[in-house]
């Protein structure tokens, strides 16, 4: 992963979509530009630019020159991202608002309950996969659980997926993470994720790989077969929001958390074996 993609996609998790994150980069990068040389640069139109260039500016992180022709420039980035926060924040707050002024208009109205909505869709990319994670783990209450391979370590530990675990740990969180397989090179990432606080242990059974968000949100693997750690990697996982699902994939996981061994003794095995 190149040090462009892994800013991209921290942007990405930051909130902004991929066309503003390498839009906002590129004019980090290079400095000002109008948009005929921004477009041509990005392999774009003049009109996809304007709009992406229309929604970084209305987000404070680009700034318009007032003659003409007009020149865009990154602002610089603390002063972007606090911006880009506190449109978060206002944006919350006036949501909050219009939340209550509904919920007092529904208990005016009597309405009658709708069932329940949930919510399916295909992950094709780790880029996806990381502006997918990171919303879904900043929000996290009890706990994640997870079983999946070596790819998916290294994927968390390029992908910068790991500091919000972290803090989730720190915030009292609970995370267990049963590894289908790992190899000799991943000993120092399995060590990190212990000493971050996840609870480890090594199943040597692959072919599995979901995972549960607060046991009511889940993802599971159909095709995770990562050649490169890039963002346009193609993989396939399936999303949801559907608790009936996640608490089948729970009990999954229970019972080969209870089959599984210490990954500690995995280590010490793989550490006996030496590098093959």
């Amino acid at each position: 992963m190149t040090n462009d993609d892994d800013f991209i996609s921290r942007l990405i998790g930051f909130g902004l979509s991929e066309k503003e994150a390498q839009t906002y980069l590129h004019l980090l990068k290079y400095g000002p530009k109008t948009p005929s040389p921004l477009a041509k640069s990005l392999k774009t139109y003049r009109e996809d630019v304007h709009r992406t260039l229309t929604s970084l500016i209305e987000k404070g992180m680009v700034r318009p020159s007032l003659d003409a022709p007009t020149v865009y420039t990154a602002v610089d980035l603390d002063t972007a991202l606090e911006a880009a926060l506190k449109k978060h924040e206002s944006d919350l707050r006036e949501m909050e608002v219009r939340k209550r002024e509904i919920q007092e208009l529904s208990r005016q109205q009597h309405f009658s309950p709708a069932p329940e909505m949930v919510t399916f869709k295909i992950i094709k990319s780790l880029r996806e996969l990381v502006s997918v994670m990171v919303p879904t783990i900043s929000k996290l209450e009890k706990g994640w659980d997870m079983v999946v391979p070596e790819q998916a370590i290294i994927f968390a530990s390029q992908f910068g997926i790991n500091p919000f675990t972290e803090a989730f740990i720190a915030e009292g969180g609970r995370v267990r993470v049963l590894l289908t397989d790992f190899s000799y090179a991943s000993i120092p990432l399995v060590r990190e994720l212990v000493q971050m606080g996840l609870e480890v242990r090594y199943l040597g059974q692959e072919g599995l790989v979901f995972t549960v968000f607060d046991e009511k949100i889940s993802m599971s693997g159909i095709n995770w077969q990562i050649r490169r750690f890039t963002g346009d990697q193609s993989i396939a996982a399936l999303w949801t929001d559907d608790p009936s699902y996640a608490h089948y994939l729970l009990s999954t996981f229970e019972m080969l958390w209870q089959q599984a061994g210490s990954a500690e003794d995995r280590i010490r095995q793989l550490m006996e074996q030496g590098p093959l």
